[in-house]
């Protein structure tokens, strides 16, 4: 049985791409798997700025956003990594996350150097 969790990464403009990639491989090959902690890798990333005709209106758009749908992620875990990952412009980073049976994403940003939700506020379980 599969338990999804839908991500979206914002960063910098400036970014260093290596750092997405960095994520990206981390994501498929060593991110630990919830309540299989032996088992690694649960899913990739996708630029979706690659991709302009994926999004609405007559402009191409100005933000760098990947998304990725994750099966059985440690979502801890994700976040933690996220927030680990030194970031060009930290304070410019986001990570939504949307876990299974979740009704909102989750905003995660860093600030003061460490990872905090922004919104919802931390009231797991507002929305459920």
């Amino acid at each position: 049985m599969s338990w999804v969790t839908t991500i979206l990464l914002s960063v910098d403009f400036t970014e260093d791409s290596a750092l997405i990639h960095d994520f990206d491989r981390w994501l498929r090959t060593l991110a630990p798997r919830r309540e299989q902690p032996e088992v690694t890798g649960v899913g990739s990333l996708r630029a979706l700025n690659d991709t302009p005709e994926a999004w609405g209106g007559a402009k191409y758009p100005e933000a760098l956003v990947w998304a990725g749908v994750l099966n059985k992620a440690d979502v801890s875990a994700v976040v933690q990594r996220f927030g680990a990952t030194r970031w060009r412009v930290p304070r410019l980073a986001q990570l939504l996350v949307q876990d299974q049976e979740q009704g909102a994403f989750r905003l995660w940003m860093i600030r003061d150097g460490g990872v905090r939700q922004y919104a919802p506020l931390p009231d797991f379980g507002a929305d459920e």
